[in-house]
């Protein structure tokens, strides 16, 4: 009998992988290109002192309540396609609190070196003097302990929906600019849902990294392509690092050439450095990861 390798292993486990989470998603009509042996390179985040690898494994796909596709696949099923993202240089893991994917990350990468990750959470908030603020150190430490580590590479107030969030959530932003200090956290940061939002994360110094909804479709976004594009390059010129998100509008935009205009627009056009792609197999992570490389 052959000794299966540990590539092996993994592709083996992705064939059954794939065809349980392409039925799943509702995509199980759509073609998909074939895989190749190439991998996926790093980007430096603005200023923000961070790299990551181009492409981050989304966890958060109708996402919220605690879970999303990717975890209703099951942590056996959501640990082989974090590890067959790992085989294929995917580096960076998105995940949110209200996806409940920390723990299925944090189980993912027990027996990958820490030092090659980039970990991005991100932490539901609320206006200062609400009923609901919660500590922001508590919730850091049960995010590092589901982690399984010392230290957050990204972390994100989730879901700003108004452009004043800067004097409404100071609470917040306190909280996370002393976990900064205090080295649990590298860089701090706020993903937008409202073109407000978006304007006043490009210039505030508090942010070193923003996560913006971008694709050439205006699929679920926030403002007109050409608007969002204006809005990130001026974040990028202050320094900001910028996550592209819904790059095929949350599963809207998923034929084969609205896939390729997608990664060509997110590669050459929208002002960012990387992308978060909500992928739910490894057919569609491996056809995602070969458009973007040839590019």
């Amino acid at each position: 009998m052959e000794k299966m390798n540990r590539r092996k292993f993994i592709k083996a486990g992705a064939l059954g992988l794939a065809g349980i989470s392409v039925l799943q998603s509702g995509m199980a009509g759509v073609h998909f290109a074939l895989p190749y042996e190439g991998t996926v390179d790093k980007v430096a985040l603005g200023n923000s002192g961070l790299t990551a690898s181009r492409i981050a494994m989304g966890s958060g796909s109708k996402g919220g309540n605690k879970s999303s596709n990717q975890t209703r696949i099951g942590m056996d099923n959501f640990k082989r396609l974090a590890l067959h993202a790992y085989e294929r240089g995917i580096r960076f893991y998105d995940t949110a609190d209200s996806y409940g994917s920390i723990p299925y990350v944090g189980e993912s990468i027990k027996t990958l070196p820490r030092k090659e990750l980039t970990l991005l959470t991100k932490m539901w908030t609320h206006d200062d003097g609400s009923n609901n603020v919660e500590s922001v150190e508590d919730n850091i430490t049960r995010y590092l302990k589901e982690f399984g580590t010392d230290y957050i590479d990204i972390l994100l107030m989730h879901c700003m929906m108004s452009g004043d969030w800067a004097t409404k959530r100071t609470h917040y932003m306190e909280g996370f600019a002393k976990a900064k200090k205090a080295g649990k956290v590298r860089a701090v940061g706020v993903s937008c849902h409202d073109i407000g939002a978006l304007r006043e994360a490009a210039v505030n110094p508090w942010v070193d990294v923003i996560m913006a909804r971008i694709n050439p479709f205006q699929t679920l976004m926030d403002g007109t392509p050409d608007e969002i594009k204006e809005i990130l390059g001026r974040a990028k010129a202050n320094g900001k690092g910028v996550i592209g998100m819904k790059i095929f509008g949350e599963g809207k935009n998923v034929s084969d050439e609205e896939r390729e205009q997608s990664i060509r627009f997110a590669l050459t056009e929208a002002n960012i450095h990387c992308m978060t792609l909500g992928l739910e197999s490894v057919e569609q992570m491996d056809d995602a990861i070969e458009r973007v490389m040839r590019k």
